[in-house]
């Protein structure tokens, strides 16, 4: 059995190539993918070659983490039918690269216990499932604070926000240079930097991934304010401590989604209490997508890049 699969043979050399796949075991499933995501946080990290060493990390690779389709074949012990709808967030199943992430391609076999059924009315959002329980994870984790600053006005700063109001936290002050992200705020004020005077937010989530600016953030911060790094920083973080000191200033790291926080996240979304509209600004399908990767990591106008497969399920 094969796939047709984004392979990152090394930093910026990528194409798309027929892989095979590991046998399903009995808990196994296989799911032809309709839409995956392109993520401009870890997988631009891969693409460029400035990942920090992970584990399981190596060249060549299958990108990917975001990935939406159908089940085609169900093993007896999986709980699952042909035909379920599914979120699969990546897989180690390539015969011959690295899985480390592996949900770009045509076809997936995965554990059972990793993926989640979805609503097929999802349709492309379906792939946005983990950024959005990344987010929920950020905001649920220990001893969280909702934000009054949140800092990015990219997809996960959008999520943030918004779930930062389902949650019925107060309105955020959303921060964002790019003119090309200022607009869309819904229900909540996007500023630039300088326009903001405010010294006193109690929660700063960084959403940003740009570690240069915590300086910038302990300086806006109350006293006993906390910073949430919600974001992915490739180098080493560092700031001064003197005005950290005088704030008493608190730092949260915020990780990967858990398995409650995607059930939580569905839940929402099946409700409507979470919309995941105006998230998908880009599209490509097999033929586009050496440019598509380009346009994803460089167009700031690019929030989400989704590859469609459905012609080749």
């Amino acid at each position: 059995m094969f796939a047709e699969a984004v392979l990152l043979q090394s930093p910026k050399e990528l194409s798309l190539d027929a892989l095979p796949l590991i046998a399903p075991g009995a808990d196994d499933l296989v799911v032809d993918i309709a839409y995956s995501g392109i993520s401009t946080g870890t997988e631009k990290l891969f693409y460029t070659g400035e990942m920090p060493p992970f584990p399981g990390m190596g060249y060549p690779l299958v990108p990917g983490y975001e990935a939406a389709g159908e089940v085609v074949e169900a093993g007896p012990g999986s709980g699952f039918k042909p035909g379920d709808h599914v979120f699969v967030p990546g897989a180690a199943c390539f015969e011959g690269a690295h899985g480390l992430f592996g949900g770009a391609a045509t076809r997936l076999v995965t554990s059972a216990d990793r993926i989640s059924r979805i609503d097929p009315a999802m349709g492309e959002t379906g792939a946005l499932l983990a950024l959005a329980a990344t987010a929920r994870h950020a905001l649920a984790g220990y001893r969280a604070d909702l934000p009054d600053l949140i800092v990015g006005h990219g997809v996960l700063g959008r999520l943030l926000a918004r779930l930062t109001l389902v949650a019925g936290g107060a309105a955020p002050t959303v921060w964002e240079i790019d003119p090309q992200r200022m607009s869309g705020g819904h229900d909540y004020q996007v500023l630039r930097p300088e326009d903001d005077p405010r010294r006193d937010y109690r929660s700063v989530y960084d959403a940003s991934g740009n570690g240069a600016i915590l300086n910038e953030l302990v300086g806006r911060l109350a006293r006993g304010g906390e910073i949430v790094l919600a974001g992915f920083y490739a180098a080493p973080l560092s700031f001064a401590f003197p005005p950290a000191f005088m704030k008493e200033a608190r730092f949260r790291v915020a990780a990967e989604w858990a398995r409650e926080d995607l059930v939580a996240t569905r839940t929402l979304i099946e409700t409507g209490a979470l919309s995941l509209s105006d998230l998908v600004t880009h599209r490509t399908d097999r033929g586009g997508i050496a440019a598509a990767y380009e346009t994803a990591f460089s167009d700031p106008a690019c929030l989400k890049m989704i590859i469609d497969w459905k012609d080749a399920a």
